[in-house]
């Protein structure tokens, strides 16, 4: 029996576990990868308030090994499902807690388009500061409009010889000035108001098919095309202890209490109006304090017995 069973170890599960241990509970936290979520594949993180830079490899390692010495117990298992009891199934084991915390994230969103799944690894990416240093002096695309696009591009402009922004629109959800950077390096090119239809080559990615404003089909020649159009939710297997809005996220109230008593959400799994890691780690905390509020409030009325 644990106090608390954490699904995900990004910033908001490590969060969560962090502040339980310190009130010396017992807790579990389960990751079906590896710790620190999405936020490893960021180059750079720079609106975390306290630290002027730091990588999010950097970051992510840090708060593992903060919560590693206070004795939290980490598993690599993959939760199938999670029990109105607070039992929580994986591929390995059962496991039962007084507090169930979902910190599930989301995952990289797919293009689904022609040959994606069969070049991923071969020319497509979904993670540039995983796989930028393969196309080193090497032609490649980005895809997508917002931040992490175009944080990419310019990470991937430092050691690719050419990198082409592609995005269906002709604006930006990004940051102004990432972009005015991004405009200001010679060996990035931008194409607009297009999108990916196809992808081709033999045993790896070698181009882009792409349908331009006019419907003109356009094919660009790559060694490698890195997608970034946002990320989506993972919580139908959820279903049964949490309430979904139409978009897959879990609806929360009071910002991490589910529609079952002891189970709690936080992070980006859960419906809300900033995703960021300040939001992030203050969920975490919001929901392990919640739950050791319940655990004394339970023990209190066995006590009263």
């Amino acid at each position: 029996m644990y106090d608390i069973i954490i699904v995900g170890a990004g910033p908001a599960g490590l969060t969560a576990a962090l502040y339980a241990l310190r009130a010396n509970k017992k807790v579990l936290v389960l990751e079906a990868k590896s710790y620190g979520g999405q936020i490893i594949n960021a180059s750079k993180i720079e609106n975390y308030p306290g630290i002027s830079m730091i990588s999010g490899v950097s970051y992510a390692e840090e708060l593992y090994q903060q919560v590693k010495k206070l004795g939290v117990e980490y598993k690599t298992e993959t939760v199938l499902k999670v029990l109105e009891d607070k039992s929580v199934v994986t591929n390995k084991n059962t496991y039962q807690a007084k507090a169930v915390i979902l910190a599930v994230g989301r995952e990289k969103r797919k293009l689904k388009v022609e040959n994606e799944e069969k070049f991923v690894g071969k020319g497509v990416s979904y993670c540039a500061t995983c796989d930028g240093n393969f196309y080193k002096n090497k032609k490649v695309a980005v895809v997508g409009g917002g931040n992490t696009a175009l944080e990419d591009a310019l990470y991937l402009s430092t050691i690719c010889s050419s990198v082409t922004l592609i995005h269906r629109r002709d604006t930006f959800k990004a940051d102004a000035s990432t972009l005015k950077m991004l405009q200001e390096r010679e060996n990035v090119h931008f194409i607009l108001n297009a999108q990916i239809a196809k992808l081709s080559g033999e045993e790896k990615l070698e181009s882009i098919e792409l349908i331009t404003e006019d419907k003109t089909p356009k094919e660009l020649k790559v060694d490698g095309l890195f997608i970034a159009v946002g990320q989506e939710p993972q919580n139908e297997i959820f279903e049964n202890v949490v309430d979904l809005d139409e978009n897959g996220y879990i609806l929360a109230k009071d910002d991490v209490h589910t529609k079952t008593p002891g189970i709690y959400v936080a992070g980006d799994a859960r419906i809300k109006l900033l995703r960021q890691l300040t939001t992030a780690v203050s969920d975490g905390s919001i929901a392990a304090t919640e739950a050791i509020l319940q655990m004394r409030s339970q023990e209190k009325k066995a006590l009263k017995k």
